[in-house]
């Protein structure tokens, strides 16, 4: 078994990774549908966290979302096509602990380990990007509408935080092209989560990618910035979950859970537009 082929969970707060990594559990574990890679076992014992996630995923319940200090790290062992068997490491890191990156310029030394995995699954959610805003566009704008353009309380602090998601991902992922974690060309997959709130403008991940965060999707496709490059819309929910303070959020999850088969409610839609419930295609793209 080769110790190195790992895969890193990367994304900011609240981005899907551990609402994927519980689906992920489910279905390799509930065999339910037919996937790329079977699981071969865990390697550490994190049966206990994997069992509850998986259990508030199939009842269609938010997701508790992943303590600061409350790292999990989750090593399974895989075997796919040949019987090639390799293990994979997901380190369910908050996104608070990237955003750190960002902000602080500081990494965990134990975060630092995993992200020098030779695989990246990148997570963006994809209904709440944070997008640039140009005063000019802001200043067109109100003028195409008859109304003046109001700035209150003056100036503003510029803060980290209040940086656009690709300007932050960005640079996160050329730290890891930096010093200690720098192990050469990596693959990244990028995944568009909750991709059934954008669906619906029949785009595809690739072009979704390019036209929402740009400047990611230059950075990503440039052969001297040490990535190859690979795009998934992901629906590992399948809608709106008991949590949500929405009206229609037990609608949604009553509809879910009324499945005859949980793995149905995952919709994983490649470059190409195909669909599959599979969500091991991604990690075996990663380790191919």
């Amino acid at each position: 078994m080769n110790p190195e082929q790992s895969v890193v969970v990367l994304g900011l707060p609240e981005s899907g990774k551990t609402t994927f990594l519980a689906a992920l559990w489910h279905i390799v574990t509930g065999m339910e549908i037919q996937t790329k890679l079977n699981f071969g076992g865990l390697t550490a014992e994190n049966n206990a966290y994997l069992n509850n996630i998986a259990k508030q995923w199939r009842d269609a319940v938010v997701q508790e979302r992943t303590a600061i200090s409350g790292n999990q790290w989750v090593s399974m062992n895989f075997v796919g096509a040949n019987n090639k068997k390799f293990r994979l490491t997901f380190p369910d890191v908050p996104g608070e602990a990237y955003r750190r990156m960002w902000e602080d310029r500081d990494c965990e030394q134990e975060i630092a380990n995993g992200l020098q995995a030779v695989g990246v699954l990148l997570f963006i959610h994809s209904d709440t990007i944070v997008p640039p805003l140009w005063i000019v566009d802001e200043a067109q704008l109100s003028k195409a509408m008859g109304v003046e353009m109001e700035v209150e309380g003056g100036d503003v602090d510029w803060k980290p935080s209040l940086a656009p998601t690709q300007v932050q991902l960005v640079d996160i992922l050329q730290m890891l092209q930096c010093g200690a974690l720098n192990v050469g060309h990596r693959r990244v997959a990028v995944m568009l989560s909750a991709w059934d709130k954008v669906a619906e403008n029949e785009i595809c991940p690739k072009t979704f990618l390019e036209k929402k965060l740009p400047l990611l999707a230059q950075h990503l496709q440039q052969p001297s910035n040490g990535w190859t490059m690979k795009v998934y819309g992901v629906s590992a929910q399948g809608g709106d979950y008991i949590g949500v303070n929405d009206d229609n959020a037990q609608v949604s999850a009553d509809a879910l859970t009324s499945l005859e088969t949980a793995s149905e409610r995952i919709k994983l839609v490649d470059d190409g537009g195909s669909v599959s419930h599979d969500l091991t295609e991604p990690i075996a793209w990663l380790v191919t």
